[in-house]
Parts: structure tokens; sequence; C-alpha cells
């Protein structure tokens, strides 16, 4: 039998997910035995110095007797992030001046001392020496 003739015995279902840098492939494939199961696949592109790029790839494989604690979990970890954090993003890549609360107290601690500083230098003029 051709690879081709395998892929298509393999692979029964697929959907894809894109989500910025990261694609997510959610497939259904088939055992030698001809049962079902599930891999997720996450790719993420990076971009080497060069300009040309390359995709690392994590691969889950989720089995039937598996999916009910799966999605139990999953479900349970979700709404557990939305109920504590909302479903507003935040984060550096979709707010560009966003600070973690240590980055803004160091920021207001040094234009502090700056005004500090600036109030405390004396001007001296050279001509004087």
């Amino acid at each position: 039998m051709s690879d081709y003739g395998m892929m298509e015995k393999d692979e029964i279902f697929s959907k894809v997910l894109r989500a910025g840098r990261r694609t997510y492939f959610f497939d259904v494939r088939a055992t030698k035995a001809g049962d079902y199961y599930l891999t997720i696949t996450e790719s993420k592109k990076f971009t080497n110095d060069d300009g040309s790029f390359h995709y690392k790839k994590h691969k889950i494989y989720l089995y039937k007797e598996d999916f009910a604690g799966f999605n139990e979990i999953l479900s349970e970890m979700t709404s557990y992030i939305l109920e504590e954090k909302g479903e507003e993003v935040i984060s550096e890549r979709h707010q560009k001046d966003y600070q973690t609360p240590y980055e803004s107290e160091q920021q207001s601690v040094t234009s502090d001392s700056n005004e500090e500083t600036a109030e405390s230098f004396t001007n001296i003029n050279f001509d004087d020496i």
C-alpha cells in the first residue's frame, strides 16, 4: 500500500486552530486495530537570525479511555482561569505598554530618584574655575 493510502486510512478527521505564531492541529486517527484516538499537535513558528524560519512541534496522544478525565480537568482549568481573570487577554504581545506590578514599581522608584537627583544638583559654571 502506498504512503498516501496509509495516510488516508490513518487520518480520519482533522481541524486546525490558528492562534498567532501557534497552530493547533486536532486529528482523529486510527490504530492498527481500527479504533480511534486523538492527536493534538502544537506547531510554533520561530524566526532564525538570517530571516528564515522553522517550526517546533509538540504532540499529545489522547485515547478514548482518557477522554472523560482529560475533558473534566480541561473544563475545570479553563473555567478557573476565566473566573479568576476574565476573558480579557493581558500580555505583552497584546498590550505593548503592559508592565508587571514589579516593573511599574521599579519605574516609579527610578523616576522618583531621578527627581531627587535633579533637585539636589548644583549647576557649575566652568568659566569660574
